[in-house]
């Protein structure tokens, strides 16, 4: 893996090298602009932000979830046909263009990407980065570090999509991170976003459960929300058949039950899969710093405040699914 083009410090806005000879970030301890910015690189990324921060909780998911969401583990298109879908109903519009992604976590639509030779710049602000290098650190069209979405450390207009799913809701400020990443886009370039809309399923159970371990260190908090989850996945698996009756099973459950469950939505999981992703979701879903929710209106709003043209906002995936050009005339 080596330094991308892109990449620049955030004090100067100059371009980065590793500190050895080799240009390889797996074999340098750092990073460094000509003017004095040193960037520490730990565990082969380069880390432009401390890992105690707000989304803590999603590093620890994503390290202990580390393939749960990837089609390589289970052998579905899920997720591919989810990025698809975002981008307009085609992947073929990435292949063999530059990809930001931001908030990548895992790495669930970084190996997508790569599968169409895109040449991806993934961050995340969580130590989540660890799972989706392991994941995907084999690419030689890869480079992963972890940074802010708000402060990316590349180069302004420099990517032909910047992309990122599951992430705004749950930064301080949707609207701020709307506008930071559109910094990114090339003139002409697209935009590629989603967030949670006001119909997101947060039963009375979820929100109560989710206030109390708010309260909580947040490493007690991601134990606590795996023993309620593993506690009632004995529960739910009654319910995970097309048995008479089970269904009015399935639905009180909904109603009432914390637990996040798939059985209906991916009927091509097993149940093995089922409970893996029923686990990461619940502790998605409980252990949140932020959960903001806007309508499609609001977010084509803000696009359109942010100079973005030709926009497209929507209902589906986790709740609107929006994009949009950044226009060949400066912003």
């Amino acid at each position: 893996m080596h330094v991308p083009p892109e990449l620049r410090c955030l004090d100067h806005y100059l371009p980065l090298t590793t500190t050895s000879g080799d240009g390889s970030v797996e074999q340098s301890t750092g990073l460094a602009c000509e003017l004095g910015c040193q960037i520490p690189i730990v565990r082969g990324i380069a880390r432009f932000v401390d890992s105690s921060n707000y989304a803590a909780s999603f590093g620890a998911q994503w390290n202990a979830f580390r393939k749960t969401q990837l089609d390589s583990y289970t052998g579905t298109t899920i997720s591919r046909d989810r990025l698809a879908k975002a981008l307009g109903g085609s992947l073929e519009v990435i292949r063999g263009k530059t990809v930001l992604e931001v908030g990548c976590g895992a790495g669930r639509f970084t190996e997508v990407f790569l599968m169409t030779d895109a040449r991806v710049v993934a961050c995340d602000l969580s130590n989540a980065v660890e799972a989706n290098f392991s994941n995907c650190g084999e690419s030689p069209y890869y480079f992963v570090c972890q940074a802010d979405a708000r402060a990316v450390p590349v180069a302004p207009n420099s990517f032909d999509f910047v992309v990122c799913l599951g992430v705004i809701q749950h930064t301080p400020s949707p609207e701020e991170t709307i506008a930071a990443l559109t910094h990114y886009i090339k003139p002409g370039g697209t935009l590629v976003i989603d967030h949670y809309a006001p119909t997101y399923p947060a039963t009375l159970s979820r929100r109560l459960l989710r206030s109390a371990l708010r309260h909580l260190p947040r490493s007690t908090a991601t134990k606590v929300s795996i023993l309620f989850a593993r506690a009632l996945l004995p529960l739910h698996r009654l319910g995970w058949n097309n048995k008479r009756g089970r269904w009015r099973l399935r639905r009180q459950l909904q109603k009432f039950s914390p637990l996040v469950d798939y059985y209906d939505v991916y009927p091509e999981l097993d149940k093995r899969l089922l409970a893996e992703w029923s686990m990461l979701d619940t502790h998605d879903t409980l252990t949140d710093y932020y959960k903001h929710l806007r309508t499609a209106r609001q977010i084509e709003e803000c696009m359109r405040s942010c100079g973005l043209i030709n926009i497209t906002a929507y209902y589906g995936g986790n709740g609107v699914e929006a994009r949009a050009k950044r226009p060949l005339s400066p912003i």
